[in-house]
């Protein structure tokens, strides 16, 4: 029997709650988390009880020796002790200093996420030999010419944000309202890659042909479409890496990270770094970052602002 009061329930409860907020991502996280606790403790009907300094421990550890990254334990943690934090609130669970103090719930900054220029160079500019990863080629260029942009903020332009060479946009992310010049190599990019999809009634109208744009963004399905993207464009740019004989591990978040790394070691600063990545509030006029690809032996990369 389920304890309405448990930790699994007020987990389950507020699951619910995000899906039912069209929060899918976040839902998706911590049941993920979830789960995983639910697998270590050996039960689907976890009590408050159980979650004590010592399982939690354990728990990091069983995490570690299974394979998983720092920055994964990291999550699935502070997912844990949002959900305790819950009960706490709700008086289904007491409260007890310091209880998390002890769990990994920092960021891994050594992980490695950045390309070298050279290494971003081949893997934008060299002949992948395929038609299909030309365009996963086009796709991954985008992400990095457009200052970083994330790969669910451009799977999810719509065809009206773009006008003038200047595209207009809320992150999914922050809801952050953006705004990114599209330089003329980039446009070339977005004409092979745009969508020529008939717009349907109460569906986004999408820029580009990576999905389909036949559901309401509110709909889990579309939720669900999304991810099968995401999975097809990562496994898809590790055949790429492959191909051109890249030994660095390349997902959708290294040419966000590329970006900026490089960014910085060209002399734009943290702040307009941030900005251009918005990770501030606010309405961000990036009109004034550009960034260029040149396909030259002396200068594969460089990126530039002008104000």
């Amino acid at each position: 029997m389920t304890n309405k009061k448990g930790f699994s329930r007020c987990g389950e409860l507020y699951i619910d709650r995000l899906r039912e907020e069209g929060r899918y991502s976040t839902a998706h996280v911590y049941k993920n988390a979830l789960f995983s606790f639910s697998v270590f403790c050996g039960t689907c009907n976890v009590s408050f009880r159980q979650i004590t300094r010592e399982s939690l421990r354990l728990y990091g550890q069983y995490l570690y020796e299974n394979g998983l990254k720092l920055n994964t334990i990291s999550t699935y943690m502070r997912m844990l002790r949002s959900i305790y934090n819950r009960g706490v609130e709700a008086g289904n669970a007491p409260f007890v200093p310091r209880l998390f103090h002890e769990a990994y719930t920092g960021i891994d900054v050594c992980q490695k996420r950045a390309l070298t220029a050279a290494e971003l160079h081949r893997l934008l500019f060299d002949d992948p030999r395929s038609e299909r990863l030309r365009r996963i080629q086009d796709i991954a260029s985008l992400l990095f010419q457009l200052c970083g942009m994330s790969f669910a903020d451009l799977a999810h332009l719509e065809k009206s944000a773009l006008e003038n060479n200047i595209l207009r946009y809320n992150r999914i992310k922050t809801k952050t309202p953006m705004s990114v010049e599209v330089l003329d190599s980039a446009m070339v990019k977005i004409d092979r890659l745009r969508s020529v999809r008939k717009s349907q009634p109460g569906c986004p109208d999408y820029l580009l042909d990576i999905l389909c744009g036949d559901k309401s963004r509110k709909d889990e399905k579309a939720y669900r479409e999304y991810q099968s993207a995401l999975r097809w464009f990562n496994n898809s740019l590790k055949e790429l890496a492959r191909a051109l004989h890249l030994k660095s591990p390349v997902t959708s978040y290294t040419l966000r990270h590329s970006w900026a790394t490089i960014a910085k070691y060209r002399g734009v600063s943290i702040e307009m770094i941030s900005e251009a990545l918005g990770h501030k509030w606010g309405s961000r006029n990036l009109v004034g970052i550009s960034v260029y690809l040149c396909h030259s032996k002396q200068e594969e990369l460089f990126v530039y602002y002008s104000m």
